[in-house]
Formats: structure tokens, sequence, C-alpha cells
């Protein structure tokens, strides 16, 4: 599926995504961090600088079944979050995808939809992938609506997905196919 997996560098118009490197411990310590970004995407557990390094030095590293960007504002530097492929199944051409944005001052900007719309380019194009999927939880109804507006179809749901805070939480499946990407971004 890929010829090589150099770590990409893509240039958005407000956005550069690229890999971690080991200078970003803070800001993605920090990243790691939000109580919000963590909320939203069902995040449990604490993170030390130590297994955040450690978590850096890992993802840094090119792989055959992931790719981790970083969000960087092009105008600032400053890194906003990341984008994620995971799970990258070569023989039947499909993977998932996840984005965490840092600090409410960085949502509805577009960094976010940017992001995806760069990564599920790189998907498509480049690993030429035919599927993208993801998760998202049913008490987050504004990525819900943001990946609908990029053209992510919702599959089912998965019932009682998440445990928090003594309750059970359901998260809807979406999915975009390779020929639903090109009608809406070529």
């Amino acid at each position: 599926m890929t010829e090589s997996v150099a770590m990409p560098k893509i240039e958005g118009e407000q956005i550069q995504l690229r890999g971690v490197q080991a200078s970003d411990l803070e800001a993605y310590y920090k990243f790691l961090l939000d109580v919000e970004m963590g909320q939203l995407t069902g995040s449990q557990g604490d993170f030390s600088r130590e297994q955040t390094a450690a978590w850096i030095r890992k993802i840094g590293v090119p792989a055959e079944d992931r790719v981790d960007l970083m969000i960087i504002v092009k105008d600032t530097g400053e890194l906003i979050g990341e984008v994620v492929l995971n799970e990258i199944d070569p023989d039947n051409r499909s993977a998932n995808i996840r984005i965490g944005i840092c600090g409410h001052e960085h949502r509805g900007k577009g960094y976010g939809t940017e992001a995806m719309i760069q990564m599920l380019r790189y998907g498509f194009e480049t690993l030429k992938l035919h599927r993208i999927h993801l998760g998202v939880y049913t008490f987050n109804p504004r990525a819900v609506h943001v990946y609908e507006k990029l053209g992510f179809q919702r599959d089912g749901v998965e019932r009682d997905a998440l445990y928090v805070d003594g309750e059970f939480h359901n998260m809807i499946l979406m999915s975009m196919l390779e020929d639903e990407f090109r009608s809406l971004y070529n």
C-alpha cells in the first residue's frame, strides 16, 4: 500500500500538519491535559510528562499502521492538536481517523475542518485507502455536525460504548469512501 513510510508534511491555508518533534513535549503535554478535549473524545486516564515523552518517541517514528500528525497554526507556529490515521489495514484499504484540538480558543476557527480534509486527502490519495472511519460520542453533537458537513455517512451506533461518571454513552460510527471524497473535494 505505501511506497514509503516517511512522515508527511502537509501545508494547508491556515495550518500545517507535520510529525511530532521532541521539542513539542510541553505543547503536546498541554494538549493531552485539556479537560474539555478529553471529555469530548472520551479520553480517560492521566498522563505524566514521562509517559508523554515516551509516546512522542513512539509516534515520531514512521509506522505502517498509523500516521500521527500535529496541527500547527501557520501564523503563530503553535501546536494546537493532532489528527491521526490509525488502524491502517492495507488488505481492506481502510483506516480509522481521529482528531483533537486543544483549547476552546482554537475551536470553531476551521482548523479542525482543514486538518481533517488534508488528512482525508492524504489517506485516499497517497495511501490509496478506500474507506476511512471514525467514532463520535452522542454527547458531542457539534463534532457529529462537522463530520456530516465534511461528508461522513452514519454507519450505525455502538450502544453503551463509553462509561464515564456513572453513565454509559453511545458512539456513532461514521465513514467516508474514496469516491465520496473525490466527489466532494476534487
